[in-house]
């Protein structure tokens, strides 16, 4: 029997049995947690009734994490994608790898220190789609770290983000996040920014589209934490990145012509004190440092007004030519298709 061209087209178009949700986990040397970690999120998610896919992302690792993750390749019931990265490239190009090699409509990731409870993932996802949000960002409200090098200048910083990007959230950090896939692909991660996402997030969404929700927190069971106190002065030049971009991003020549404009008028105003001061009261002001000043503060306004200029030139090149990535990747495992 012959199909019409309408019943042709419907089967072109349709998609048999999407991916309704990735999982995107970046691991670093933990060759003691990835296999109890995969158990957990089998385990998690065997509830779900939507397909599902998990995404590995090697960043570098030293040891024997690649090769216990292998062992995964072949369960039944799981599809599996480990993403081997050539180098260590740190969490936010890893994330960004594996975001990049989902398939699914929603995408959440987690650590894999076995910190993030998978547990917390679908009742999550229900609350995003409850509450229409586009990012649910957990929120590790019995965090299970040390108070003076972990919660301390997480509580500050994460005051300080929630004041200068207007995203108030109580945990930035948490790697626990739900994204939808069409949001969060839409945002290129680079540097350390991955404990600022929900800021990014902010620059293609409105701020209400934006939501959090209280998840579990585990102690460190394996290994040792790659962060320390030293990370505090990352995040705070991390900060003013954001603050920047989030603000000035397609517009740079704004922010640094309002300086150079700042600074010439003062050096307007002490160098025309200076004239009266010279030409009509007669005083010398050669050895002054007032005058040096002035000098000084017209030569940076210009140098301000210049570097706007060039600022914006490299601006809309940017905008033409953004396609390079911020990793590279070395090999992908995947698991075996079924036969048909």
């Amino acid at each position: 029997m012959e199909r019409t061209t309408a019943e042709s087209v419907s089967l072109l178009v349709e998609t048999p049995n999407p991916i309704e949700l990735s999982l995107v986990v970046p691991l670093f040397n933990e060759e003691e947690s990835v296999e109890p970690l995969i158990e957990r999120i089998v385990a998690s998610m065997a509830g779900y009734s939507a397909k599902w896919e998990l995404i590995l992302v090697d960043d570098g690792s030293t040891d024997a994490t690649i090769a216990n993750a292998r062992t995964a390749l072949n369960r039944p019931g799981l599809d599996l994608k480990i993403v081997a990265l050539q180098r260590n490239f740190g969490q936010t190009a890893a994330m960004q790898a594996g975001i990049n090699q989902a398939e699914g409509r929603l995408i959440a990731t987690l650590d894999g220190d076995l910190q993030n409870d998978p547990k917390d993932i679908p009742n999550m996802v229900a609350e995003l789609e409850r509450r229409e949000l586009d990012l649910l960002v957990g929120w590790r409200k019995n965090r299970q770290d040390g108070l003076l090098l972990r919660k301390v200048p997480s509580f500050i910083a994460n005051r300080l983000i929630g004041r200068i990007t207007g995203v108030r959230l109580h945990d930035y950090g948490c790697s626990l996040k739900i994204y939808r896939s069409t949001v969060i692909k839409q945002v290129k991660l680079m540097g350390e920014m991955h404990r600022f996402i929900p800021a990014w997030v902010a620059g293609v969404v409105p701020s209400s589209r934006i939501g959090e929700m209280p998840v579990t927190h585990h102690a460190r069971q394996h290994g040792v934490s790659k962060y320390g106190i030293s990370r505090t002065f990352r995040v705070i030049l991390d900060l003013l990145s954001v603050m920047f971009f989030m603000r000035f991003k397609a517009r740079p020549g704004h922010f640094f012509g309002s300086l150079g404009l700042g600074l010439g008028a003062i050096s307007a105003l002490i160098l025309f004190y200076l004239f009266i001061d010279k030409f009509i009261m007669g005083n010398d002001i050669g050895t002054r440092p007032l005058f040096l000043i002035g000098v000084m503060l017209f030569l940076s306004a210009v140098q301000m007004i210049t570097t706007g200029i060039l600022a914006e030139m490299i601006a809309r090149t940017y905008y033409r030519e953004d396609t390079a990535l911020s990793y590279i990747v070395r090999e992908v495992y995947q698991t075996d298709a079924p036969a048909a």
